[in-house]
């Protein structure tokens, strides 16, 4: 299986590219690579910043490492949802990347894709937890008795109280991170190829 690079890892093969093309390290390269990475904290703060104005107001040498900036720091906030909130960030996270792509209809097309993905992985891991709770509620009768029998009281037990519940349980939720955490670092990277091809 070929191995998934990181939006990091491109970023830094990137930077070391421009480095031995210019003969040595350029300051002023991390500076605009750190400002657009200050500039996507501040559009997920929600503070009142457009993303496309400020990578216009750079000289066109500086646009690539500043759009690398802003991408890094705006994908970074796009991860498998555990809560509704993370979701919310996806979504903030997104718009931001497209205001900065100029509204670029592959761009559009990666985002939605996105979003899909990130949805059909919480519904998808809320039916894992269902059935695994069920596939244990069964067993619960049984442990319930073992216990009385052990501490003399009669007690009620959620599936989720189960020895190997947890073990069952982070096993699947592996698996399920593996795969749509493959599906969501290839459409970074494509998001990342699309904004380099623009500058």
């Amino acid at each position: 299986m070929a191995e998934i690079r990181s939006t990091m890892d491109m970023v830094m093969e990137r930077a070391a590219r421009l480095e031995a093309e210019q003969g040595g390290a350029d300051p002023r390269g991390e500076d605009e690579i750190k400002e657009g990475m200050r500039a996507a904290a501040a559009y997920m703060r929600e503070e009142e910043i457009d993303l496309a104005a400020a990578l216009e107001r750079r000289r066109s040498e500086a646009k690539a490492d500043f759009i690398t900036g802003v991408a890094e720091g705006l994908l970074r906030n796009i991860t498998l949802p555990r809560e509704e909130e993370q979701l919310d960030k996806a979504g903030l996270a997104m718009n931001g990347l497209v205001q900065v792509g100029r509204n670029h209809q592959d761009l559009l097309a990666i985002c939605g894709d996105l979003t899909k993905i990130l949805d059909q992985y919480r519904q998808h891991r809320q039916q894992l937890k269902e059935q695994l709770e069920a596939g244990f509620a069964q067993q619960m009768p049984q442990l319930e008795a073992a216990m009385a029998q052990k501490t003399g009281m009669a007690m009620k037990l959620k599936p989720s109280q189960h020895p190997r519940y947890q073990e069952e349980w982070q096993r699947a939720l592996d698996d399920l991170n593996g795969q749509y955490g493959r599906a969501i670092e290839q459409h970074k990277q494509m998001v990342v190829r699309i904004l380099a091809s623009m500058v």
